[in-house]
């Protein structure tokens, strides 16, 4: 048969979850394998990178738009459980899930806006491969696997300890360039008594200049409100610190980035989820290069009779 496409397995995927249980990503392809009845040639295909499999890539990305739409949710690493939302779907299943099916629920189409800006209006299934460029296509692409890899970075940020949290946003900060690479510029300080400081960041050996980090792994729906941000201002001047930065898993109210604008005496920095996701991508931080593409044009210069 011909290869499903990652839309094909959808409603597939969503009605296995249907019986309530968490499935690990790996049972989605050995029994959507199963539903499709591939063959062992047709499972052992591989993308062109050589790295993954074509169905396995296929059904994870399935499972990635089906969890962006609020159908299914993250349990952990690979793991992942119906919703009330999905259970609602599957008491009147469409004939088909795709994409268009989905940008009826708004956390998916904001999805598509931060991963794909030009498909924010109209249809989403666009002739793109004949309005865009190849170019074009390769930047939108490249848009829509970096979204996926910032959520799948925060959700198993979410499956880690508050420990390793307060780890990673020190090892970014010092990736980025605060504090160097001396040794002890980074320091985690998080636990009972910590003041409402996780980590401190030395930008010069004396200690003269210091960043104080305040970490908050919290779920999406979680809002960082105006009230933390002013308890971890009190927090720096109670350290004679004038430099702090606030990360937090979610994301922060109006007020509370109000409050750390207009702050006259200190410098707080609010970095939210998808902010911090896609800083580690850009540092290489809990994530690695899978392949290279290298855009080449012709050298005029090289063809130029007179040069």
């Amino acid at each position: 048969m011909v290869m499903p496409t990652y839309d094909q397995c959808m409603l597939p995927m969503l009605s296995l979850a249907g019986d309530g249980q968490e499935h690990q990503i790996r049972d989605f392809i050995q029994l959507l394998a199963q539903h499709f009845e591939l063959t062992t040639n047709e499972l052992e295909e591989l993308l062109p990178s050589g790295r993954d499999t074509t169905f396995s890539n296929r059904v994870r990305w399935a499972n990635t738009y089906l969890r962006k739409a609020g159908l299914l949710e993250s349990t952990g690493r690979g793991r992942s459980r119906i919703t009330e939302l999905g259970s609602r779907v599957l008491q009147n299943p469409p004939f088909a899930i795709d994409k268009n099916f989905l940008m009826q629920f708004e956390s998916f189409a904001e999805f598509q806006l931060r991963s794909a800006p030009e498909m924010a209006s109209g249809n989403v299934d666009t002739d793109s491969d004949r309005t865009q460029t190849p170019q074009e296509n390769l930047h939108t692409s490249y848009q829509k696997i970096k979204a996926q890899l910032a959520q799948e970075l925060l959700d198993l940020i979410m499956t880690c300890s508050d420990k390793f949290f307060e780890r990673v946003v020190v090892d970014l900060l010092l990736a980025m360039g605060y504090g160097r690479s001396m040794e002890s510029a980074g320091q985690i300080v998080g636990g009972s008594g910590d003041g409402g400081v996780d980590g401190i960041i030395h930008q010069d050996k004396l200690g003269f200049d210091v960043i104080y980090i305040q970490a908050k792994r919290w779920n999406a729906d979680n809002v960082v409100s105006r009230p933390i941000v002013q308890a971890f201002a009190g927090s720096l001047l109670g350290h004679g610190v004038t430099k702090g930065v606030l990360i937090t898993t979610s994301r922060f109210s109006r007020d509370a980035i109000q409050y750390a604008a207009n702050s006259q005496q200190l410098k707080i920095i609010l970095i939210d989820g998808q902010q911090l996701a896609e800083l580690m991508i850009e540092h290489n931080i809990g994530v690695s290069s899978v392949e290279t593409y290298i855009i080449k044009k012709v050298d005029a210069d090289y063809f130029d009779p007179e040069a």
